[in-house]
This record gives C-alpha cells, structure tokens and sequence, in this order.
C-alpha cells in the first residue's frame, strides 16, 4: 500500500512559516503603477501610511519606502536572506559598499552573518506602462557554528539558473540544490546549503493543467514543503489542495503531483534541518536570548560598518541595466530582460 507523503497542509499567510533550517519566507506581488521621475509612483500617496505602508491598497505596497517603494538601510544578523525577483528589479546597496540591480529571474543570496545593513528598493523603471513586482524573500538560518562569519553579498544571474524540463509540462529553475542532475549556482561559502550533504533545495516550480510530476526522494531527515502560490486544483497524493496552501511532506516517499486546474506554480523549500534553538528579535536571529541583546548592542555601537551611501534608500539611475557591483570591486553586467 503507497504511503501518504502529506505530513501537514497550513494556509499561507503573510508571512509564510518556515520550517528548519528556514524561517520564514514572504512572497511579494505588487502591481505598480507607471514610475515619475524620481522612479516612485505617478499615482497620489495619499491615504497611505508613509514609512510603514504595507496597505496593498490599489494592488501595491510602498513598505517603508518614501519615493520609491522598497526597505531603505536596515541591519541583519545571524542568517541568511534570499532574495529571488520573478518579475520588476531592486536595487540593492549594502554596508559592505556592494550595490546591483537584479530582477527578471535574478536571485540574491545575503549571508549576513556577524552583521550587514541594507537597503533593498524596488525602482519603477516604466514611466509609460505599470510595473508589477513579484518576489520570494527566503530567510535561510545559519547553524551556530556560522552565526558571526563575515558577511557576503552574491548574486545568481537567471542565466545560469537551470531551468528543467523534468516531465511533460513541468519546468523547474533551480534556484539552489539539484534537480535530475542539475545543480544550482554555488551558494555563499559559509551557507547551509554549501554542503551537499544537507540536501538543501529551492525550487521554483510551473505546471501546466493536465500535467503530473513525480518528485525526486530524498534522506528522511530531510524536511520538505510545497508552497502552491497558484492553482486551483492540484493533487498531492490524494490530498487536494489550491492556491495559498503550504504542505509539509515526508521526503523519503514517493509523491506525485498532478495539476487537475488551471495552471500552477510552486515555491518547494527543503533542507537537512540545523537543530539548533532559534530566538529572533526583529531582523537579528541566534541561539540564545544573550546574544540578541549582543546583537543590538553591537550595532548601536558599529552600525555594522556604517552606511557607505548618500541615501538610505539608494537607488540607480533609470539608465542603469542590471548589474552587480561586489564588495572586492568587481563589477558584472548583464542585458535588461524582455517585459513578459
């Protein structure tokens, strides 16, 4: 008799929890209006709370942005942020004096170890047509052992993303891990995810209605969620489920997948878990409750390197293409993706 694969089906909520080694991870969809001149909104910011707007009134959030929605600079500490933009761009600066431009399938992998600021802004770069925003800020944790690295910026271009076509009418990017013999970009080197023995994987995946996917097994230790972000009919096993459901599964059992709707996209999380104690106060997350206190202590009294930027919400010229300019200096660019 086939085991049942569902462990649990939770509804996804804003945002959505994580299990071990993530902690939560929240997924953006922004409809923007067309960008003025200062690549924020043409449309009025009245009505809206200014600094702490997350309204989504009209379809679309300023967050804590003032001109241009984004997170203007704010510290982290002790784990790891992915950042995977689907559609729309953010301009990203840091403490380390590492900025970029990414979007269009682009991902940015933040390990902010011992202490990074940051401010992640979502320009408006069509001043003639709207500017939808869609993406996954994944919060990855850091082992104990990794808590106070030094903190690293990288960028995984959507070009060397593998896309796979691993059964009719399924494709998955491989955003980290490996799929049917594809492997991801390699993560920072002091991630959880550097070593291949935790099975970590963040896959992005699209199906089309009618279509069935076996998922590949994994270690049993290995903890797996499937986050159906769209869909209106998709079987896990015999468990039916739609659009905003987040289901835990047991990695070591086969689990098909079938797509009886309209099609569905998927955000799959999986990794060996760290076991460790998690205490979070805001944007530091450690072991103990001590070296939160050390945390805000430390930064109240380093600012994490302080601000190397004329702005908190850095921005780049409307001109700019996507880019990435690295804390060593080293600079890459890539061409501006097509509007879908």
């Amino acid at each position: 008799m086939q085991k049942d694969p569902v462990i649990e089906v939770v509804e996804l909520g804003m945002p959505w929890p994580g299990i071990d080694p993530f902690i939560f991870t929240v997924h953006h969809l922004d409809r923007y209006p067309a960008g003025n001149d200062r690549l924020g909104p043409v449309d009025s910011l009245a009505g809206r709370q200014i600094g702490s707007d997350f309204s989504y009134r009209d379809g679309w959030s300023m967050y804590h942005g003032n001109v241009v929605p984004g997170f203007p600079q704010h510290p982290h500490r002790g784990f790891e942020t992915v950042t995977v933009v689907r559609q729309g761009y953010v301009d990203h600066s840091d403490s380390l004096g590492a900025t970029a431009r990414y979007g269009g399938g682009d991902a940015q992998w933040l390990t902010t170890g011992s202490g990074i600021m940051h401010a992640e802004m979502f320009p408006l770069l069509e001043e003639d047509s709207p500017n939808p925003l869609e993406l996954f800020q994944i919060w990855l944790n850091l082992p104990p052992a990794s808590k106070m690295v030094p903190a690293h910026f990288a960028i995984l271009w959507n070009e060397d993303i593998p896309s796979v076509d691993v059964a009719k009418g399924v494709v998955v990017d491989v955003v980290a891990g490996e799929v049917d013999g594809y492997r991801a970009p390699p993560p920072p080197p002091d991630s959880w995810a550097a070593d291949p023995a935790n099975a970590l994987g963040i896959w992005i995946v699209r199906m089309e209605s009618g279509a069935t996917w076996q998922m590949p097994i994994a270690d049993g230790e290995i903890n797996r969620v499937l986050h159906c972000f769209e869909g209106d009919r998709v079987a896990i096993g015999e468990t039916l489920i739609a659009k905003s459901a987040g289901v835990q599964l047991k990695a070591d059992v086969t689990t098909f997948v079938s797509n009886e709707g309209g099609p569905a996209q998927f955000l799959l999380l999986q990794g060996r878990p760290i076991g460790a104690p998690v205490f979070q106060l805001g944007p530091f997350v450690m072991n103990t409750p001590e070296q939160l206190q050390e945390a805000l202590d430390d930064y109240r009294r380093t600012q994490f390197g302080g601000w190397p930027w004329s702005s908190p919400s850095h921005v780049h010229d409307r001109s700019e293409g996507r880019f990435a300019l690295h804390a060593d200096g080293k600079i890459e660019h890539r061409e501006m993706q097509p509007r879908s």
